[in-house]
């Protein structure tokens, strides 16, 4: 019978790996992994002597079955995190399903969850868009979809392409919405930056190291009806002499929603301060 388990690593300190996902190493037929020579240091580190063998998405679709045939009992891991998550494994999963298998997912490591935390920004609800596509119509499509969204979104990115993005959101909906940037999770130089899209591209213009998690504050959504400008309350506010959360408590008494009212006061704070 086969059985698949998927096994999250840390995505920087190995002292995150927890003790089931080393018990489901070393009790596996074998381990299949996204890249082996990276995976083969983790193993090394923590004295596990498995066979190793390669899977990743170049090769999952026409290798898997003849790995699953000589291991019936897999353990599968991807270079950092949770397979499956903008790493190979889902389409392990859906062959493993394909065959009649069982899959199990162990609960572990992942980059977005605690970037998203750290971000201080509404967590409930939000969407995760992944890596955004390069270029072409449907990059354009997700980053519109994204700017308009009335939750937080949260996606990867790598750090050579980062300014460029942040410019494009600037364009598009103004040097004033909320990101925050976490990168390097759990490991030395780990940080997170939460601020204006302009305050993020200032802070990071001589570039950026790492893997990188972008976490976009929402689109803060106003209803005509009301026939009320929340952020000229929230400027007339700061004028006042209020503070955020004081800003954020007279925007949700003058009918706004919590989460836009919270955003508002955020993306006004700088511009009034």
């Amino acid at each position: 019978m086969i059985h698949v388990t998927l096994v999250p690593t840390p995505v920087g300190n190995l002292s995150d790996i927890t003790l089931r996902a080393l018990e489901v190493l070393k009790n596996s037929d074998a381990i299949a992994a996204e890249d082996t020579r990276h995976t083969g240091i983790l193993l090394k580190h923590f004295g596990i002597d498995k066979p190793l063998v390669r899977l990743d998405q170049h090769t999952i679709r026409d290798r898997a079955e003849g790995v699953l045939e000589k291991y019936p009992r897999l353990a599968f891991v991807s270079d950092a995190g949770t397979p499956g998550i903008s790493d190979p494994g889902a389409e392990l999963v859906q062959i493993v399903l394909a065959l009649g298998g069982q899959i199990e997912v162990l609960p572990g490591p992942t980059a977005l969850i605690p970037a998203l935390v750290l971000s201080g920004l509404p967590t409930q609800p939000f969407t995760f868009e992944g890596f955004l596509p390069r270029s072409g119509s449907e990059r354009k499509a997700r980053v519109q979809a994204m700017i308009e969204r009335t939750h937080t979104s949260a996606f990867y990115e790598s750090p050579h392409r980062m300014l460029d993005t942040l410019e494009e959101l600037i364009k598009l909906c103004g040097p004033e919405r909320q990101v925050s940037i976490t990168r390097e999770l759990s490991k030395k130089f780990e940080e997170t930056f939460r601020g204006t899209l302009q305050e993020a591209a200032t802070h990071f213009k001589k570039g950026i190291k790492g893997e990188i998690v972008m976490v976009l504050s929402p689109a803060a959504a106003q209803d005509p009806s009301q026939g009320m400008d929340f952020r000229e309350l929230a400027r007339k506010l700061y004028q006042d002499g209020l503070g955020t959360r004081e800003v954020r408590d007279e925007l949700i008494k003058a009918g706004l929603r919590k989460n836009d009212a919270y955003m508002i006061a955020l993306e006004l704070r700088e511009s009034s301060s």
